[in-house]
């Protein structure tokens, strides 16, 4: 495993990281038991970066984590959660009041069996009033982080804007970006010397695109227009006839860059966390990556909406 180092953090991340959102069923129902295994397998084969939410699963998948990581040594992985964010995309499920986060943080404590976090991170910010989150929300998780209870604060979100709207105004040690550096989509990069100027660290998460590119295909919720679904699945076809994955293209294509330090893919399978381990190890193949970069050209950066009409 090669590691790099993480902002102003001081600490060195595995380049491949540990998504827990499949511990929640996100995409499949799973065994809890074989995602536990899944966990433990990534950290024996040196991934030491583990994100999740409260959000992933209704709990079930810090539930899920807290039981992977009671045999495991804390000083051989970090782990990142969230608040904020609680289920589906409506009003309902968004709470991010200083009373509802420093609650919520508690509570992720207790199903994790931690006394601390290492990242605490707004989930979805687009899904709330910016004021809020930067007069009340983070500074509530500042003092969550003064009480020992996180090490640093970070914010996530779907639209690229936010970051920087949010960062003009406000400190974050650390960012999560998802579904914006992948084979589709690398409008990060435009954002990236923003980031570096902050020395902030960043997570590129969702190199898959939430399944569109895979053989497989995205599930039913998934949010994207028709367009890039369907060129999507004419790029997995493209790589089939040529004997190729292209999962297994878009993940080495994400890890490629040395500008961005770690990147979270998630699965519930102890094998297919093996076979991504050993993918990272294998040469980029060029030639294929603009091959396929062609194909998806014309939907290239293109996203969907999320969020608050005001924050899009």
């Amino acid at each position: 495993m090669k590691y790099n180092p993480l902002g102003k953090t001081g600490l060195k991340i595995s380049r491949l990281a540990f998504g827990g959102s499949s511990l929640g069923s996100v995409f499949r129902e799973i065994d809890e038991r074989e995602g536990v295994r899944a966990v433990q397998v990534a950290i024996d084969h040196g991934v030491n970066l583990i994100d999740t939410a409260p959000f992933y699963g209704d709990t079930k998948a810090e539930t899920a984590l807290g039981k992977a990581l009671r045999e495991i040594p804390r000083g051989r992985y970090y782990i990142a959660t969230k608040v904020g964010r609680y289920g589906p995309t409506t009003a309902a499920y968004f709470d991010f009041s200083a009373a509802r986060v420093t609650a919520s943080v508690d509570e992720s404590l207790q199903r994790l069996g931690l006394e601390t976090v290492d990242f605490i991170q707004v989930h979805d910010l687009e899904f709330g009033n910016l004021e809020q989150i930067i007069h009340e929300t983070l500074p509530a998780l500042r003092r969550v982080q003064a009480a020992g209870k996180a090490r640093f604060v970070g914010i996530t979100c779907l639209p690229l804007k936010l970051f920087r709207r949010v960062m003009d105004q406000v400190d974050v040690d650390q960012i999560q970006s998802y579904c914006h550096f992948s084979l589709n989509d690398t409008a990060l990069l435009d954002l990236l010397p923003y980031l570096q100027k902050k020395n902030v660290a960043v997570f590129n998460a969702a190199p898959l695109a939430m399944r569109l590119l895979t053989n497989e295909g995205p599930p039913g919720w998934h949010p994207a227009p028709a367009e890039l679904k369907a060129k999507c699945a004419e790029a997995a076809r493209f790589c089939r006839e040529r004997g190729s994955d292209l999962a297994k293209l878009a993940l080495q294509f994400a890890v490629s860059n040395p500008a961005i330090p770690t990147t979270i893919v998630g699965t519930a399978s102890p094998d297919r966390i093996r076979q991504y381990l050993r993918e990272i190890d294998e040469p980029l193949d060029q030639a294929l990556v603009r091959e396929v970069q062609k194909i998806l050209a014309p939907v290239h950066n293109l996203t969907w909406p999320s969020g608050l009409p005001e924050n899009r």
